[in-house]
């Protein structure tokens, strides 16, 4: 029988496979055969014993599925039959989305991927309903933040937040049949790895190529995460200028502390948190550089951003809360801030690349901003303009450093 739909054939068991498991589980389901060749001849393998033990494993560590993985023998040779059955909901491997597609598999990005999610759930894959986690698990810091902030913005009332914690998130529109959806354990568990991994933000100060000299992991909810992640930024990664102005001192960072801060929410609401692929924050000597995976709205470029927009959130919810929070506008005007800031400060304004579904922003320096640090050796987190960061500050900010 020739490769098909539901057909596919291979001469030897490769880890990259499983994207075509994938594909198939994304689509009508179907077959892999490991020792068989393109002809449909029977070629064997020789270790079809640990296949039968290492595939079914891999499979299900990769995809969290099950595949029904069977040995058979034709001629006296062996070979490998991995069943896959259709998935009811989108299955990535590493972060990529598979698809089958008549005898080839293809890598599902952008437009075609928002459509083939939404086909498969009717839904986003934030607004999917969380079984394992119920409204008590949820972490009290995280709402004693938002509950804070809210109020302090002005954007919920008093009678609006004293209501229970279930209450609010109902009002949040975090809830969906009684349970919570993968965005309300996003914003406001302590964990939000536990619906899928690399759902966190990383910040690294980097030297020379990839010369990691210190980062920053932050695991937390996404309300604790951008109330302390620029502060942490700005205490510890970077360092002021100082001079003096007719004996006052000022302090001027090479970056805008708005404009990072508005990118930064930005990449956290735009993130799309299916890839698995945590947000990033590279800090180098002469630039700083988000990233976070996205899925652009139907005819938008980079050059979009530049211009005069609407705002189109790809996670409604999550930029919902951020707004209530005070943390973002919903008026589109986020990039244009970005800009108005890094003017004020004198610097160059952001440029934005993206490459697959990775979205880069990066901020040059202000030069006249930068420190000679040539000399010294201490870590920055050490320093904080000529002087050294308490100890109780730091706890304050509640950040765990991990040095290279």
């Amino acid at each position: 029988m020739p490769e098909n739909q539901n057909i596919e054939y291979k001469e030897t068991w490769r880890t990259e496979y499983l994207k075509w498991l994938c594909g198939f589980a994304n689509a009508q389901g179907g077959t892999l055969y490991i020792g068989i060749d393109d002809s449909g001849n029977v070629v064997g393998v020789d270790n079809a014993k640990k296949l039968l033990e290492d595939i079914p494993n891999q499979i299900q560590q990769s995809l969290n599925i099950v595949a029904d993985v069977n040995k058979l023998t034709k001629d006296g040779k062996d070979y490998i039959e991995i069943k896959v059955e259709p998935s009811r909901f989108p299955i990535n491997y590493h972060g990529e989305f598979h698809f089958r597609s008549g005898s080839t598999k293809q890598q599902l990005t952008g437009i075609a991927l928002t459509q083939f999610i939404m086909k498969k759930t009717g839904l986003r894959w934030e607004d999917a309903i969380v079984d394992d986690v119920k409204v008590e698990d949820l972490d009290d810091e995280s709402f004693k933040i938002f509950r804070r902030e809210a109020l302090r913005r002005g954007r919920m009332t008093e009678a609006e937040l004293d209501v229970s914690n279930e209450e609010l998130l109902q009002k949040l529109h975090l809830m969906s049949e009684g349970k919570l959806k993968r965005s309300a354990v996003l914003l406001f568990y302590s964990d939000p790895a536990i619906v899928q991994n690399g759902s966190l933000v990383q910040v690294g100060k980097f030297g020379e190529g990839a010369d990691l000299q210190y980062q920053d992991m932050f695991e937390g909810s996404l309300i604790t995460t951008a109330d302390k992640i620029i502060d942490v930024i700005y205490l510890k990664y970077l360092k002021a200028k100082i001079t003096f102005e007719h004996d006052r001192r000022v302090e001027t960072y090479p970056y805008a502390r708005e404009a990072v801060r508005e990118a930064m929410y930005n990449a956290m609401i735009h993130n799309c948190y299916m890839f698995g692929s945590p947000i990033q924050i590279r800090i180098e000597d002469e630039q700083i550089i988000i990233s976070n995976q996205c899925i652009l709205p139907e005819g938008w470029t980079v050059e979009t951003f530049m211009e005069t927009h609407e705002s189109v959130p790809y996670n409604p919810d999550i930029a919902n809360v951020f707004y209530r929070a005070g943390y973002i506008e919903h008026w589109g005007r986020g990039i244009q801030k970005i800009c108005d800031a890094c003017r004020n400060l004198g610097a160059q304004l952001p440029t934005y690349q993206l490459r697959g579904n990775s979205l880069r922003v990066f901020f040059p320096a202000l030069k006249s901003a930068l420190i000679d640090t040539s000399n010294s050796h201490k870590r920055l987190d050490d320093v904080l303009n000529g002087g050294e960061t308490s100890e109780e500050h730091r706890k304050n900010i509640g950040i765990s450093s991990q040095l290279k």
